[in-house]
Order: structure tokens, then sequence, then C-alpha cells
């Protein structure tokens, strides 16, 4: 599945109860979500580590849609211009 699909299929599962939601929520749904992510890393199983870390691509995928973003470009930065 390409990013763009991905953040799509996001929109047509969640779009209006993200957008209900609103961002300030989403980021705090997201960083609870970073922190599961994290205990999964420490103490998880590979399939909860996996679990987890779509879980927090899902969360990304929310906030980019309802700030109407796409991933696809936010991603392109390391393709053009990669941190050093």
């Amino acid at each position: 599945m390409q990013i763009s699909e991905f953040q799509q299929l996001m929109e047509d599962l969640y779009g209006d109860s993200d957008r209900q939601r609103g961002v300030p929520s989403t980021v705090a749904w997201l960083c609870e979500e970073v922190g599961e992510l994290a205990q999964a890393v420490r103490k998880g199983t590979p399939q909860e580590q996996l679990h987890e870390l779509g879980d927090v691509i899902a969360w990304v995928a929310s906030l980019a849609n309802q700030m109407g973003l796409s991933l696809d470009d936010a991603a392109r930065r390391y393709v053009n211009d990669p941190p050093s």
C-alpha cells in the first residue's frame, strides 16, 4: 500500500469522527500511541510492536488529513532535502 492510499483509507474510515475530535485531541492521542509504541519496543513482542507502529501511522495520517496536508509531500522532504 502506498502512503497516499493509506492516508485516504484513514480519511474514508475515520475522517468525520477525526474532524469532530479536532487537532488538539488528535495530537494527544498520537502522543499516547507513541508512548505505547515505546513500551512495546522495550518489552513487547514483534506482533505488539507492529500493532503499535500501525496505530502511530494511523494517528499521523489522521492529523495530516485534519490539517489538509499530504504525507507524500511530508515524506518527499527526505528525497529532496534530507536533514543532515
